[in-house]
């Protein structure tokens, strides 16, 4: 009996630890399995997305400005001299053709009494030689006068020779040897005549270029007399009584006076590259200065230079402002209010979309639950979106969170945005 139970006590140990060995390989198979089928999963990650929208880009932006004044001139003497008399000073304000400075120039008083007496001796010069053709012609006219009185004498006496007996012979020749000689002084004479229409005529030349000379003597002196080239206002004075001025070029160079036409501004302002198409001539935009603020002052848009700086990627616009009240003044910096209107609508994506690399800015597409990298250009930012360029279309899904981490190609899962489902 005794070995009857050992043996039944042996065999339900087997039998149990079997089963105990059954079940911890069973687990471990399934544990297995579930090992094997993670992975699988793992490899389809879910991408939140959203859509990329079209809208129509109205906004404004502010921008730097610098107010000029219309027209602007320093004035500086054409000839060097001395500051006689000036009757402006800074803040005058003036009208065009208003004489401001007068200066003298010793020297130029001499040359021109000298250009004024050479002009004069030229003149008598010329009288004289043309009083001299004058005698030279009358005496050409008294020859030719006795020349065909002589001739008329010869004719007849020629003629009388013919019957024989009535005239001599020798008076036929006689008359004939007075016409020859006549006919010889008549020619002597035409040819002084000629000469002396000649010497006139050199003399006039003479007496033209010294007129000119002495005009241009006359002319460099009017240069003493410096005027207004336009309505507006003395903005610098650098000279007084006394001052030895000269030439802008010139050892004595000095800026007399600066004159602005004030009346009148010019705003100008570099847009950037990016807003460029909504500038419209024409159009009227609002600026404010700091020297009056809670205010707002207006120009029109007059000159667009088509053409951006080199450095800085900005195109200059001016703008006419209407400073006939005196408010405003060239040298301020304003700043200018430039809404945009869209001509055609823009693509925009959430910021957090956008990719950037060193190399790229890009967006990931996801195209039948595959991904894409499309590069595009940041834009202007509006609430909380940002306008790209690029190769996308309204519509198209792109993940809600750019990262190169998510390489072009790869199997995803969408899942659309919480925001957007709610639209």
């Amino acid at each position: 009996m005794i070995h009857k139970q050992v043996f039944l006590r042996s065999t339900m140990l087997a039998a149990a630890s079997t089963l105990i060995c059954c079940c911890l390989a069973g687990c471990t198979a399934v544990n297995s399995q579930k090992k094997e089928n993670r992975p699988a999963a793992a490899q389809t990650p879910t991408v939140l997305v959203t859509r990329v929208v079209a809208q129509e880009l109205d906004r404004e932006i502010r921008l730097p400005g610098e107010l000029q004044a219309y027209q602007d001139v320093a004035l500086y003497p054409k000839v060097t001299g001395f500051v006689e008399w000036i009757g402006v000073d800074r803040g005058s304000r003036v009208k065009r053709g208003q004489l401001l400075v007068r200066m003298t120039a010793p020297e130029l008083e001499a040359q021109k009494n000298a250009a004024d007496a050479k002009a004069r001796a030229a003149h008598a010069q010329r009288l004289e030689s043309e009083a001299k053709l004058r005698g030279v012609r009358e005496q050409r006219l008294e020859a030719e006068a006795k020349l065909a009185s002589d001739d008329g004498t010869y004719k007849r006496l020629k003629a009388a020779a013919a019957t024989p007996g009535v005239v001599a012979g020798n008076d036929v020749e006689v008359a004939q040897r007075t016409v020859e000689a006549a006919r010889a002084r008549v020619g002597l004479l035409a040819e002084s005549e000629n000469a002396a229409q000649a010497q006139v005529r050199a003399l006039e030349e003479d007496e033209k270029a010294a007129k000119e000379s002495a005009q241009s003597v006359r002319n460099i002196e009017a240069y003493l007399r410096v005027t207004a080239p336009f309505d507006g206002i003395i903005t610098e004075r650098n000279a007084h009584t006394g001052s030895f001025v000269g030439p802008a070029s010139g050892p004595a160079s000095v800026l007399m006076l600066r004159i602005q036409e004030v009346s009148r501004l010019r705003l100008l302002i570099p847009v950037p590259e990016t807003v460029v198409s909504g500038i419209v001539q024409g159009r009227l935009v609002g600026f404010t200065v700091p020297a009056y603020p809670g205010q707002k002052f207006s120009g029109i848009v007059r000159r667009i230079a088509h053409s951006l700086d080199a450095k800085t990627r900005t195109m200059a616009v001016e703008l006419d402002v209407d400073n006939r009240s005196g408010r405003l003044a060239p040298g301020m910096f304003p700043e200018v209010i430039l809404a945009l209107h869209g001509q055609h609508p823009s693509l925009f994506v959430p910021p957090s979309a956008l990719a950037t690399t060193t190399e790229r800015t890009f967006v990931i597409r996801i195209r039948n639950q595959v991904t894409e990298w499309v590069d595009v250009k940041r834009g202007t930012s509006v609430g909380n979106l940002i306008e790209v360029f690029g190769n996308l279309n309204e519509g198209d899904l792109v993940a809600l969170r750019g990262t190169d981490e998510l390489r072009a190609g790869t199997k995803v899962l969408v899942r659309q945005a919480s925001s957007q489902k709610k639209s």
